[in-house]
C-alpha cells in the first residue's frame, strides 16, 4: 500500500506542472512576426552651430558647456590606470 502512495505523489509531482505548462502553452498566440518596411532611407539633417559667445540656458558662465565641443571621432577620453591602487571591489 505505501508504494501506490509513493507512486501516486510521484505522479502527481510530475503531472500537475506538465499539466501547467501544456495549458499555458495551449493559451498563448503566437506573436506576429515584426514588419521591416521594403527599404530604409536615412538622412541627414545639418544642425546650424550655435554662435561662440552664446551660453546654453542650463549652463552658467563658470561652469563647462553641456554641448560637447568637436566631432566625437576628435575626443580621446584616456583609459584607467593600469597600476591604480583601487581596491575599493576586493573583499578578502
Amino acid at each position: 500500500m505505501p508504494f501506490t502512495h509513493r507512486m501516486a505523489g510521484l505522479a502527481a509531482v510530475v503531472a500537475v506542472p506538465l499539466g501547467i505548462a501544456a495549458t499555458s502553452y495551449a493559451l498563448t498566440e503566437e506573436p506576429e512576426a515584426p514588419r521591416v518596411p521594403p527599404a530604409v532611407r536615412l538622412t541627414v539633417t545639418p544642425t546650424p552651430d550655435p554662435a561662440p559667445s552664446s551660453v546654453p540656458p542650463s549652463a552658467s558662465p563658470g561652469s563647462p558647456s553641456a554641448t560637447p565641443s568637436g566631432t566625437p571621432s576628435d575626443s580621446v577620453v584616456p583609459g584607467p590606470s593600469a597600476t591604480g591602487d583601487d581596491d575599493d571591489d576586493d573583499h578578502e
